[in-house]
């Protein structure tokens, strides 16, 4: 089933109803279900126009905006793959990208045009499309004329390409079906709790696909997303009073900078956080803003989106406790439709292929620490190519398991606990009772219960020349390093540094960036 088919259902249903809003030079835009069903089904006829046919490749470098989800399902509708790459990740980057599979045509905004100028490997691309004023070279992309008629596929055609960077060097492509797609918009719609009508602030992009299969109206934060933790809080407060929001979906960062906004955050009704660590914290403050909302954190990855969500009502002082005790965070139940385990951590060995009752053996109790496996529909099979299966992917009996990299332990009640990348681990330190006994070998679990006792304190723990080493991402005075040393040392750290800050990831702004963490550490002691 083709992806684009609940565009047309939602088109036919409330033809009127906004289906996606954005800002451009100040001004709002806003395209109905109908007229969006419109432009993708003429966007379809000028990329058959240009010569591109079912099966071929588009790679895009376009801002978030309406050309982007026009441009997107015109090519969904037309059985064309769309790949997505971040050009902030370097021309060496991109070359390599075009070397994985070449695209056959390049669809971007007049600056994107430049970009495939001035990098070798983007200029070999033969046909480019561009949205907005002419470039030279490119055609015009054009949705006011033309229809054609929608592509039937089956589930497993290729829909879309994502490229991340691997282990090796080689970049990763995560191949979504639409059948993929289609699975994914099924548990988003009931795990994040969409209601037919509802106004969603988007800041995260991948959940408009869901949102328009939905019938949600999409707004386009008035932001720039590249820096998700610096918001522009007026200009997104006035879209959502002009357009009557009533969810948002976000990253930590973006949460935060609303929350230090002079007015404070927009009366959202329904809150979900995730692509990043939520601090418990965070939660805390996000209810005492909005006394009212529903208040979630969501744990996923590009892989398997989503794994499981927290409601804040569940939080208590239990899971409090257990977090500033070393236990990790509470992730909560794993959504319905995926199937989670927790294997014997033997990150960075493949596993498999194998018969269910080997995998079975590898599985290990509750209460116990582990590597985090998921499978379902939603749940990505395989890379392109297959690079990068043999560290992430289980073969059982042939199903496809999907190791997350991360750690993470399974309570009583069913509630999965985080801890952190298994690749992470430091030396062993043993947890006090009533914690899993290797949960403090783990780095995030030192980092939320520092953050449940400092929560104005950044901190990452590392593995630093044979020693637990705790860097502070503050230059604090000594009453408060004292006291910070204090209690890393319950956790197991034998060192402690401060720095005047932390080097934190480009997509969220709110992961450690370990590896550059690393490299001030080496500059340092050059330094001494």
């Amino acid at each position: 089933m083709n992806l684009t088919a609940l565009l047309e259902e939602r088109a036919r249903l409330h033809p009127e109803r906004p289906a996606l809003v954005d800002s451009r030079h100040g001004r709002d835009r806003v395209v109905t279900f109908a007229g969006l069903s419109r432009r993708v089904s003429a966007g379809a006829c000028a990329l058959h126009d240009t010569g591109l046919r079912r099966g071929q490749a588009v790679l895009v470098f376009q801002p978030v905006s309406i050309e982007l989800y026009e441009f997107l399902l015109a090519a969904f509708h037309s059985g064309i793959r769309v790949m997505l790459a971040d050009p902030s990740a370097g021309r060496e980057f991109l070359a390599l990208c075009c070397q994985r599979l070449m695209p056959d045509a390049y669809f971007g905004s007049w600056k994107a045009q430049c970009l495939r100028l001035a990098v070798p490997a983007l200029r070999r691309i033969d046909k480019a499309i561009a949205a907005g004023p002419w470039f030279p070279g490119a055609v015009r992309w054009r949705t006011d004329h033309g229809k054609l008629p929608m592509v039937e596929v089956p589930d497993d055609e290729p829909a879309l390409i994502t490229f991340t960077s691997g282990s090796t060097g080689m970049p990763k492509a995560a191949v979504r079906t639409h059948g993929f797609l289609l699975a994914q918009h099924r548990e988003l719609s009931q795990s994040l709790g969409f209601e037919d009508g509802e106004t969603d602030l988007i800041t995260l992009p991948v959940f408009v696909l869901a949102n328009l299969a939905s019938g949600l109206t999409s707004v386009l934060a008035a932001t720039d997303l590249a820096h998700p933790g610096k918001p522009d809080a007026e200009a997104i407060r006035g879209q959502c009073a002009r357009h009557g929001v009533t969810r948002c979906t976000a990253s930590p960062a973006f949460f935060e900078g609303l929350l230090k906004s002079p007015r404070g955050m927009p009366a959202f009704r329904k809150v979900f956080t995730g692509g990043a660590p939520v601090f418990p914290d965070l939660l805390r403050r996000l209810r005492a803003a909005l006394p009212d909302a529903e208040i979630h954190s969501v744990y996923g990855s590009t892989e398997a989106e989503p794994i499981a969500h927290f409601s804040h009502d569940e939080a208590d002082a239990e899971t409090a406790a257990i977090t500033r005790r070393g236990g990790g965070l509470c992730s909560g139940v794993p959504v319905s439709a995926i199937h989670l385990k927790i294997i014997a951590d033997r990150w960075g060995e493949p596993l498999g292929p194998m018969d269910e009752a080997e995998f079975s053996r590898m599985e290990i109790p509750s209460g116990q620490v582990g590597e985090i496996v998921v499978a379902g529909n939603h749940v990505l099979g395989g890379y392109l190519d297959g690079i990068g299966d043999d560290e992430t992917k289980i073969h059982v009996d042939g199903g496809v398991w999907h190791r997350t990299g991360d750690a993470g332990w399974i309570d009583a009640e069913g509630r999965l606990w985080l801890l952190g990348r298994c690749s992470a681990k430091l030396p062993t330190f043993a947890a006090p009772p009533g914690i899993p006994a290797e949960a403090l070998r783990y780095p995030f679990a030192i980092e939320c219960a520092l953050r449940e006792k400092f929560p104005g304190i950044r901190t990452a723990a590392i593995e630093w020349q044979g020693r637990r080493l705790l860097v502070v991402g503050k230059q604090t005075d000594t009453e408060e390093t004292e006291a910070i040393r204090a209690v890393s040392r319950d956790l197991g750290m034998d060192d402690l540094v401060c720095l005047e800050a932390l080097p934190l990831d480009r997509r969220h702004n709110a992961k450690i960036d370990y590896p550059a963490l690393r490299g001030i550490l080496e500059r340092r002691k050059a330094a001494c």
